[in-house]
């Protein structure tokens, strides 16, 4: 049976794809292996703002692999569906190896702190008390880390991935943007409660933050 065309839904410029890129694509999936996106382990969806414009954000999901106990990559996507587009990278990496940064990178790195206790940082699924549990397991891990995140692709403003890459940091404050409409709207689809999320994560320990973090110099 021919596989059936994927269809681009975000309005990304181009023809749509051909039935024979579709059975290509098939078939490649079939007799490669694609062992380095095979390592991704977690999905969490945040929002991210441009360290050039504080006033732009994206809604970003996150798939996430390990390399050490010490460093995280994720592929950073626009959506969940199959015409998600890839819009960049973020690395992960804990408080000893954020320590060893020269003074002239480390403000090229953002903390995860007001993202896990505020609810904004999720990790979509369906939910059940055992996932809430994994959850907030996870979330006591990430929010001691530290993330370094560049978009290739600013959706929120161009149709195709133009220019340099953007250097993006996280929201570390309330009132920094219109968290109850965003986050609001994010919770929908996903079917979530960013407010929930903040009762059950009240009791996560509050790491110190390097003063250093969050400046996007």
């Amino acid at each position: 049976m021919i596989p059936a065309a994927k269809q681009d839904t975000k309005g990304t410029p181009g023809d749509p794809l051909t039935t024979k890129s579709t059975i290509l694509e098939t078939g490649a999936s079939l007799v490669q292996d694609f062992e380095p996106v095979k390592q991704i382990c977690a999905h969490l969806n945040a929002f991210h703002v441009y360290a050039s414009d504080r006033q732009r954000f994206v809604e970003t999901n996150h798939y996430c692999a390990h390399l050490t106990e010490d460093v995280r990559q994720c592929i950073l996507y626009d959506g969940t569906g199959p015409d998600a587009r890839l819009i960049g990278i973020e690395y992960m990496i804990t408080p000893k190896l954020y320590e060893t940064l020269s003074s002239e990178e480390r403000p090229l790195w953002h903390s995860h702190v007001f993202e896990v206790k505020s609810g904004m940082l999720v990790m979509p699924s369906i939910l059940s008390s055992a996932w809430e549990a994994a959850e907030k397991k996870e979330m006591e891990d990430v929010i001691t880390l530290y993330g370094k995140t560049y978009h290739l692709w600013k959706t929120d403003r161009d149709p195709l991935p133009l220019g340099q890459p953007e250097l993006m940091m996280s929201f570390t404050r309330d009132g920094q943007f219109d968290f109850e409409t965003h986050v609001g709207e994010r919770d929908a689809r996903f079917g979530i409660d960013y407010r929930q999320k903040q009762k059950a994560r009240e009791d996560i320990a509050v790491p110190v933050i390097h003063p250093d973090a969050d400046s996007g110099l």
